[in-house]
């Protein structure tokens, strides 16, 4: 077995992204004077091995439909560079699959402690859900990727059930104002996920990968992509202002580095060349979760 061909397939640049969810909705609670330790722990695992199993479903989707080809942009694929065969990456597949759900399981068992079963039984559809939202994105004859369905359900995963759903099991309650760091997560991985259909935006029409900017038009896009920045900006400031958590603000430090990015995306007339631009936004969303943790315990 080639570990590295493994360890590239899981693509670890995407894994800071996924967690910026997780984080934020966890220090909210902490900050409230709700804590879990093996809440986090395993929250974080679950995270890592749903985004895991999605970049691996991806790969090996996106092979059988054939949109990992010489015209798409971006590091090489696993299955498409011939170093894990389609049979393999089904195997890992599944693996994570059922990883995802040994570390889900006992997340929602403790986090439900103490609260009706029926919210514990809302939790576990809700894993199930994630698992087979990661796998679907591009596997199966109704991949929702392949649809333009891909920007709606990263909003739901990435941002409203990250972190909503992470503070509740802390917590056992629900925060309205928290839907303004949900919101702001959510969009600011939807622009990672529009930028990417940006960069590949010409292979996908090739491939009838119908996303929103096969849709929509690289130059409405563009547009597009400024309304998911602002809006991110604007959801975040609501929470801080709502809770007059005025420390917080630190945490919109890295949309200096979003707006300069912005200018990039216009001026760009190659799509190839967004390509680096992807992990600035990742990046940057990442640091935004960090830089609002670090003002929850100063």
């Amino acid at each position: 077995m080639d570990i590295k061909s493994w360890i590239h397939a899981a693509r670890l640049r995407t894994l800071p992204l996924s967690l910026s969810g997780i984080i934020v909705g966890s220090f909210v609670a902490h900050k409230q004077g709700f804590w879990d330790t093996s809440i986090f722990t395993l929250a974080i695992l679950t995270t890592l091995f749903l985004q895991v199993l999605s970049n691996f479903a991806n790969d090996l989707g996106d092979s059988y439909k054939g949109a990992d080809n010489e015209g798409r942009v971006g590091p090489m694929r696993a299955v498409q560079s011939g170093k894990i065969s389609q049979k393999q990456m089904t195997v890992g597949t599944v693996i994570m699959s059922m990883l995802s759900l040994l570390t889900a399981i006992p997340l929602i068992i403790i986090g439900t402690n103490e609260m009706p079963s029926s919210v514990l039984w809302a939790y576990v559809i809700l894993a199930l859900l994630s698992v087979l939202a990661a796998v679907t994105y591009t596997v199966g004859k109704k991949a929702y990727g392949y649809n333009g369905m891909g920007d709606v359900m990263v909003f739901i995963f990435f941002g409203l059930v990250s972190v909503l759903g992470v503070y509740s099991l802390y917590s056992k309650q629900f925060d309205w104002s928290l839907l303004g760091m949900a919101f702001g997560i959510g969009l600011l991985s939807i622009a990672v996920l529009n930028l990417n259909n940006m960069r590949d935006h010409e292979n996908d029409k090739l491939v009838n990968k119908r996303t929103i900017v096969v849709s929509m038009g690289f130059e409405k896009a563009k547009g597009y992509h400024t309304l998911l920045i602002v809006g991110s900006l604007l959801g975040i400031l609501t929470f801080i202002i709502l809770n007059e958590w005025w420390l917080s603000l630190i945490a919109i430090l890295p949309y200096f580095i979003l707006a300069k990015h912005l200018l990039k995306v216009w001026k760009t007339e190659v799509p190839q060349t967004l390509d680096p631009e992807l992990k600035k936004v990742a990046l940057s969303t990442f640091m935004i979760s960090i830089l609002f943790l670090i003002s929850t315990i100063l």
